[in-house]
């Protein structure tokens, strides 16, 4: 196992009874999906999927905080800019990783209590269920970083009722606590005090909790133009064909996506404006949704031939 600068493993895989248990250990970055993690978590799922002594498996975060604040994305950047392969492993063994949960064949559990971002979305919101608690903070922030929401936000968020996945999808908006499940991203609401108890009982069966109606309070318009033009138009296109396609197919598509995004400018901007320099005033190019040409966002989609995703 890959040790962590403080000396621990970056992911603790473990068994406790019959269940699998996935524990993602890196706390003080908010538990930051990088690529050694994703190639312990997919190989286990699958030696879980197909042992007899496993029943089920159950994914969470150390250290209280977070779940997973999302992927390791300024490696990635760091990456493209020298045409390091990470910009396309990265990306093509994450969305892997993010099939293998949606087609799990044994319930997949994930307590999705504190920060839920990205890349921890993907970890989460494909599998059977979703624990949210008070302390869950959940939200698909790319446009803000020049990226798309992608690890399958293409056939989960367009799945949301009515505009919803689309409104989260371009705001970035962020659901807290209760409304996490009653948007649909959780499948339960457990207080955080009682998730070390359910953990225990999971032979049981948790009620869901009635589903009602989630209030935004957001000055749209404002919240848009502070998103890459670009990120925004792919992201409308992307839901738009995500919503009747399969999630293999949603992945293949964001795939094509990723490899635009390495290709462009405004992912760089992005991540150098939020989370490196974090003078959060990016400059997009183009800078309006105007010039943003319909051919330009066509060629995003573009097959990559034999580079394309295979799953």
């Amino acid at each position: 196992l890959k040790m962590s600068s403080h000396g621990e493993p970056e992911v603790l895989l473990d068994k406790v009874g019959r269940a699998g248990v996935i524990t993602m250990n890196r706390p003080k970055v908010l538990n930051a999906l990088n690529l050694t993690m994703i190639r312990q978590i997919l190989p286990q799922l699958k030696k879980w999927e197909n042992d007899a002594e496993t029943d089920i498996v159950i994914i969470k975060g150390a250290g209280g905080k977070a779940f997973c604040a999302g992927g390791d994305i300024r490696a990635v950047t760091e990456a493209g800019k020298v045409g390091d392969s990470l910009a396309q492993d990265f990306f093509r063994e994450e969305y892997t990783l993010n099939n293998t949960i949606g087609s799990f064949k044994k319930p997949y559990i994930a307590f999705i209590g504190g920060i839920t971002m990205g890349g921890g979305v993907g970890l989460s919101v494909h599998g059977r269920f979703r624990v949210a608690t008070e302390k869950t903070l959940f939200a698909m922030p790319e446009t803000a970083i020049g990226l798309f929401p992608d690890v399958g936000g293409g056939y989960f968020l367009p799945r949301l009722q009515g505009k919803l996945g689309l409104f989260l999808a371009l705001t970035g908006f962020r659901l807290k606590g209760r409304d996490v499940q009653r948007a649909g991203v959780a499948t339960h609401f457990v207080d955080s005090v009682k998730v070390l108890h359910l953990m225990v009982n999971l032979g049981r069966s948790v009620k869901a909790a009635v589903r009602s109606h989630v209030h935004f309070k957001v000055d749209f318009i404002a919240v848009l133009s502070k998103m890459s033009p670009t990120s925004l138009k792919i992201t409308y296109r992307q839901l738009q064909a995500g919503a009747t396609l399969s999630l293999q197919e949603v992945l293949v598509m964001e795939y094509r996506l990723s490899q635009a995004c390495m290709r462009g400018c405004d992912f760089y901007e992005g991540v150098r404006a939020v989370l490196v320099d974090k003078d959060q005033s990016p400059k997009w190019n183009p800078s309006t949704l105007e010039e943003v040409s319909e051919q330009s966002v066509d060629e995003c989609f573009s097959s990559l031939g034999e580079k394309d995703l295979t799953l």
